[in-house]
């Protein structure tokens, strides 16, 4: 029904989405947290790239542009963390799991292919 790479694309965004609320809500800066921060930084990296194969008859929409600043915002993050810059390093991982959060809200529309198929799957619709 969906492509290997729309799959793949679906599974990097659940792990983020799972990953990013414990990241979030763990206590900050110790192995554990730097452990999972990588692996959620790699599941939102995954996502945004692979988004940019997946369209509408092959073309891309306004949506990609949260994919073009995920990548941005997670090198900015990294790139705060290691000068010391905590302040700025949360707001970049914190904007960036909530635009994932909205960008997955946009997916389950009834009018979107999988949030249809969701909503029709529970039999909402």
């Amino acid at each position: 029904m969906f492509p290997p790479l729309v799959i793949a694309h679906l599974c990097a965004a659940i792990a983020a989405l799972c990953i990013g609320a414990i990241v979030l809500v763990r206590p900050k800066g110790d192995a554990r947290h730097r452990l999972l921060g990588r692996i959620w930084v790699g599941s939102m990296l995954l996502t945004a790239i692979s988004s940019f194969w997946i369209g509408r008859n092959g073309h891309l929409s306004w949506i990609h542009l949260l994919s073009i600043w995920v990548i941005i915002a997670m090198a900015l993050a990294i790139r705060a963390i290691r000068r010391g810059d905590v302040g700025r390093h949360l707001r970049f991982m914190r904007s960036s799991y909530v635009g994932l959060v909205v960008a997955g809200v946009l997916t389950l529309l009834p009018f979107r292919r999988l949030g249809g198929l969701f909503w029709h799957a529970i039999g909402v619709v």
